[in-house]
């Protein structure tokens, strides 16, 4: 005699939780949430957001710029001239040929962007702590400008750029201020090296963090 026949069991239906691929409209699958395009959604703000607001702060470090100036012409050195007749023309010369000043009206630029720089990198990670890539090209293009804005500012608001001039309306043998002169054009990088460098070491320490992925369905979780 044979074995009656056991009939297969009737198929199972699919779990909502086993969904593979996930629809169109959207879904989870493994704890991991997918989007409309079925990509992993995202907690940040979107892209035009991000460009806006690095466009703002673009903007707002290039108008800092007036900031640095003002200081730049306000602390730096004077550069000693003196004027003088010498053949019935006038030359100008700098009275002290061993004076450091020089040297001064350069590192006092460098030394404020980079204060600038430090104080702009700090506000932007405390305004938006997320960090991104629009926001590190602000904050470079922004110190960029910024202190081309700076250089020229200081330099308008310094002494007479026309020395003979200058040197005429003193006198012979009187000293007078030397127009300020950005010699280490290399300081002009200065306040977007500061910023980039505090803000993305403080992004680094003390920004969100990207939660841990979940296991799968059915998958025990690693102990």
């Amino acid at each position: 005699m044979t074995a009656p026949l056991t009939p297969p069991p009737p198929p199972q239906e699919p779990s909502a939780h086993r969904q593979w691929p996930p629809s169109a409209a959207g879904g989870t699958y493994g704890g991991t949430a997918y989007g409309a395009h079925g990509g992993p959604g995202q907690d940040g703000p979107g892209m035009r957001t991000e460009v806006r607001e690095a466009a703002v702060i673009t903007v707002a470090l290039a108008l800092g710029g007036v900031l640095l100036g003002l200081a730049w012409n306000w602390l730096a050195p004077r550069v000693p001239l003196v004027g003088d007749v010498v053949d019935g023309r006038w030359v100008v010369y700098v009275r002290d040929t061993e004076g450091e000043q020089a040297a001064g009206v350069d590192g006092t630029f460098t030394l404020l962007a980079l204060a600038f720089g430090a104080l702009s990198g700090l506000l932007v990670f405390l305004l938006r702590r997320r960090g991104g890539v629009p926001v590190v090209v602000a904050l470079g293009l922004g110190g960029l400008l910024g202190s081309l804005l700076a250089w020229r500012v200081g330099v308008w608001l310094g002494p007479a750029q026309d020395v003979l001039a200058h040197a005429k309306e003193a006198g012979r043998g009187v000293a007078f201020s030397a127009p300020l002169k950005l010699a280490a054009k290399g300081a002009l990088l200065t306040w977007s090296i500061g910023a980039l460098l505090v803000h993305l070491g403080l992004t680094a320490l003390f920004g969100p963090r990207d939660p841990e992925p979940q296991p799968y369905p059915g998958k025990p979780a690693p102990h």
